[in-house]
């Protein structure tokens, strides 16, 4: 019946570790191969594997010095993504006008040519890691991330260089294949995954070491685990505290011979051999044969062969995840909470199908024990699965007589059922979960971004109100330059209407303010009522009057905390919630940064998601968006400085003491005489800070007249103080702009090229001059000329050309204002409106049509003909605060429930 093969690899290594021989490598006809070091080798490999050589620091550095010089004079053909090969490189001498050479290491020349010049990949795709894996990480996070191999290596040097997502997205652009900010966030962590995985594996090594536990089977299966998940599967009968499983157990009692003799030599095979009548578990041959089967069992539920067959199974067939109405929840259950999850009392849905809300929804009504969640595995993969074992991967070397094959064949069954079946869906629960926690971060990072990327309103003064009823509406009029001109409390919803309206008008007369920003909490929409009606009428003339709605979610959290405190010490905290709402829509981002990102509530089950992974999205996005609009060095606050790539809070706090000791910053050079920010610091930060020209150019000439040209800087560490030369308090035009500081002289050289002159950045003449030399030489041709990248000389342009005082919010949309409001009881299908987003979630996108109720876009109605050219550019969909035209298609009244479809955006 049954034909001679070859042993299978696992079972031979079982075999040999049993008689005490070494067991290096075994490789079967499938192409699977498993190092096994002999159990002497184990804790020489753990020792090589986490310890390091010892070399001297200076030896070290020297080397780098070395290899990185080499480097920077090989790397002078303009290359983004492909390594020079051969001759093809020319060699040429660095140049040695710098204008910041600082690396990412102190006194270590950086590999990513700061100059801006042009760049290999640096140093290929191999990267050596704290804890060394039987995978490569590169390979590994290009798999998971399906981001190419070089990107990736880059990536992981970049990132353990401490540079910034934003500092990488803009600056080095060349080395990541022009990967946007979100894109680098998902590699950052996968990234941090694997190492989580390697680092855990590692600490288990040695703890199983130190027990005498580890085997060199075990090792290798160790390190062949890529998530946690398969970390867990391996080690969980190795936990403290574990009884042991039932293969332990049996093999405790010293079956496990006979369980490989089974598959190795069965015709030698004598199980009663094994009966022991007074012993608990061998007394029977039926205990006998279950302990054989548990054993047996255990080891085709850790081969990896066994296990990636079954997974690549999987793949093929019609997997589906169920829920259902608890049996408990449907007896003695909160009918609000059950209704909440109607939609899965009976659900059913493809994994590769069902949506990332879906999943978060499933998950939250079983941990309330509202639902009951399965994976349903079709039979059929049991039976091809069980199949392939019997007859392709545990073959048996000889003839099975029917009593060995039933035991076999009952193994095999139970290994599936017992171990296999619950392992992946295990597997399978945790990717959704993984995958919709992550989509649910990424929306809640895109919607955050577009709200603080929200346009500005500049030049108004506004009047900021916070509704309410018993305890009145607080009032606070600010300035066009953020200052508290007045605030006040009047009762709009308590008979004295009429009577505060005359105190409204008076202030906005006296102000001359013709905004009012009106915040969404409670008793809003009976505010906008009374304002519209006013404004209708003309009340406020000769005023003419518009309002706008604006989210207030973290205004009252803001309000009570340290930073309001300080910067409103004599305002009550009522009162202050409406500065913040008024500030809100003067410069959205300024006031929302001062605000912890998770309570401005633009976002998806943002508290069933991990917490650490929403707090250090969010906070990325809030840099990214602070860099990359940048800040006035001169004027702006410490809280909204500490979110500048590279800065800190500590940081920030000296800037700001710094400026208040010695006066304005002249340039950017100056930050370098901030205690604390040494060159890795300077490096990340100095492209994302701005310098008003005109301000620094009037007090240079104060200064001047003073006779306070040169200044002694206290250096720091032990080095002696030294005069600064007056060079280094003269202004640079170049500092206004985006272009870092390390590629000065390259913009010099361009300025240079085109007959231009820096202190014409941002004029028209600059404009003209830059397009005559593009159409003329092309940005490739110019690239090669001044010996640089692509990206490199766009930025260049960019910042050469772009107006002084440059807000890329402007290309984002403002607040809508309005002057009337349309009721719920007025919509009809087909009526046409203007709306402005207020949250976007992976089903669709919710819109404030100004009716007291969001209506809902579904997803399927936002095509990509819908939305602008800039946001089909920018790879951006609907965020909140985007102006859109939307018609309504269905209006359920009962359930206050409106249906929109998406016309355009505006």
């Amino acid at each position: 019946q049954f034909q001679r093969v070859l042993p299978c690899p696992a079972v031979s290594c079982f075999v040999e570790m049993s008689e005490g021989k070494d067991c290096r490598s075994v490789s079967s006809a499938g192409g699977m191969q498993l190092l096994k070091p002999k159990e002497e080798d184990v804790g020489t490999k753990l020792k090589t594997l986490n310890q390091k050589p010892e070399v001297p620091k200076k030896m070290q550095i020297n080397s780098f010095q070395e290899k990185n010089v080499k480097s920077l004079e090989n790397d002078e053909k303009p290359s983004t993504s492909v390594p020079v090969v051969g001759n093809q490189a020319k060699h040429e001498k660095p140049e040695e006008d710098f204008a910041s050479d600082e690396p990412p290491f102190k006194k270590i020349k950086s590999t990513t040519c700061p100059e801006g010049k042009p760049v290999k990949n640096l140093g290929g795709n191999k990267v050596k890691e704290e804890f060394e894996m039987n995978w490569d990480i590169v390979q590994a996070l290009s798999e998971i991330t399906n981001v190419e191999p070089w990107v990736c290596a880059n990536l992981i040097r970049l990132f353990r260089e401490e540079n910034t997502i934003p500092f990488i997205a803009r600056y080095r652009k060349e080395l990541i294949n022009n990967l946007e900010a979100d894109a680098l966030r998902e590699v950052q962590q996968a990234l941090e995954e694997l190492r989580t995985v390697a680092k855990k594996t590692h600490t288990m090594i040695q703890k199983l070491k130190k027990e005498g536990k580890l085997s060199g089977c075990l090792l290798t299966a160790l390190l062949n685990c890529r998530t946690l998940e398969e970390l867990d599967h391996v080690t969980a009968p190795y936990k403290t505290g574990s009884k042991g499983t039932k293969a332990q157990r049996a093999k405790q009692l010293g079956l496990e011979p006979a369980a490989l003799s089974l598959l190795q030599n069965p015709m030698e095979l004598n199980l009663f051999s094994y009966i022991r009548p007074t012993t608990k578990g061998l007394s029977t041959i039926q205990e006998v044969e279950a302990g054989v089967q548990h054993i047996l069992a255990d080891i085709f539920a850790k081969d990896k062969d066994t296990l990636d067959f079954i997974r690549k199974l999987c793949q093929q067939r019609y997997i589906c995840i169920q829920s259902a109405l608890a049996k408990v929840s449907s007896k003695s259950g909160n009918e609000k909470d059950i209704d909440k999850f109607q939609l899965y009392h009976e659900f059913s849905c493809n994994i590769k199908n069902i949506h990332h809300h879906q999943i978060l929804a499933i998950n939250r009504g079983e941990n309330l024990k509202i639902l009951t969640v399965k994976v349903n595995i079709p039979d059929g993969v049991k039976n091809e699965f069980c199949w392939w074992c019997v007859n392709e991967r545990w073959r048996p070397k000889q003839f099975l007589q029917p009593d060995l094959m039933r035991i076999l064949r009952n193994s095999v069954e139970d290994s599936y059922k017992r171990l296999i079946y619950p392992l992946l869906c295990r597997e399978f629960r945790s990717k959704l979960t993984s995958d919709a926690e992550k989509e649910s971060v990424m929306m809640f990072g895109r919607n955050l971004r577009q709200l603080l990327l929200t346009s500005p309103v500049r030049g108004r003064t506004l009047m900021g109100v916070d509704p309410g009823y018993k305890h009145g509406c607080k009032l606070a009029i600010i300035s066009p330059t953020s200052q508290i001109l007045h605030t006040d409390v009047v009762y709009l919803h308590s008979g004295q209407g009429f009577h505060e309206a005359e105190k409204i008008k008076r202030l906005l007369l006296r102000y001359s303010c013709n905004t009012v920003v009106i915040g969404n909490g409670t008793a809003c929409r009976e505010t906008e009522a009374y304002f519209a009606d006013l404004i209708m009428k003309k009340y406020f003339a000769p005023l003419d009057v518009v309002y706008c709605i604006v989210s207030e979610a973290g205004a009252s959290i803001y309000s009570v905390s340290p930073e309001a405190s300080k910067e409103m010490p004599d305002l009550d905290p009522n009162l202050r919630s409406a500065v913040s709402i008024a500030r809100r829509v003067q410069d959205p981002l300024a006031e929302l940064v001062k605000i912890e990102p998770k309570h401005i509530g633009v976002g998806m089950y943002q508290h069933d998601v991990s917490q650490t992974l929403l707090k250090a999205t969010l906070d990325s996005v809030v840099e990214e968006c602070v860099s990359f609009v940048g800040v006035d060095i001169n004027i702006c606050s410490e809280i909204l400085l500490r979110h500048i790539a590279g800065l800190n809070a500590n940081r920030a706090k000296n800037i700001i003491e710094w400026r208040e000791k010695n006066g304005p910053f002249i340039n950017r050079e100056q930050l370098k005489e901030v205690k604390g920010l040494g060159p890795k610091s300077f490096q990340q930060c100095a492209g994302f800070i701005r310098f008003n020209q005109e301000y620094i150019k009037t007090f240079c000439g104060e200064t001047h007249a003073a006779g306070q040209m040169v200044r002694t800087v206290s250096a720091q560490g032990k080095k002696k103080s030294k005069p600064t030369p007056c060079a280094s308090r003269q202004p640079n035009p170049l500092d206004q702009t985006c272009i870092h500081p390390e590629s000065y002289n390259i913009a010099m050289r361009f300025l240079s090229f085109i007959g231009g002159n820096a202190n014409d950045i941002g004029k028209s003449d600059m404009q003209q001059k830059v397009n005559a030399v593009i159409q003329k030489e092309g940005l490739e041709g110019i690239a090669k000329r001044l010996n640089t990248t692509v990206h490199t000389l766009q930025l260049i342009i960019d910042g050469l050309t772009q107006p002084e005082g440059f807000d890329i919010r402007t290309d984002f949309d403002k607040p809508d204002f309005k002057r009337s409001i349309v009721c719920f009881e007025d919509l009809s299908v087909g009526t046409v409106l203007t709306g402005k987003v207020e949250n976007a979630t992976p089903f669709g996108v919710f819109v404030d049509i100004g009716v007291g109720k969001a209506g809902l876009i579904p997803v399927r109605n936002i095509t990509e003909a819908k939305l602008s050219k800039v946001k089909k550019k920018r790879s951006l969909g609907l965020g909140p605060g985007e102006r859109v035209e939307v018609k309504v298609l269905n209006v359920d009244i009962p359930r206050l429930r409106i249906t929109l479809d998406l016309i355009r955006v505006l």
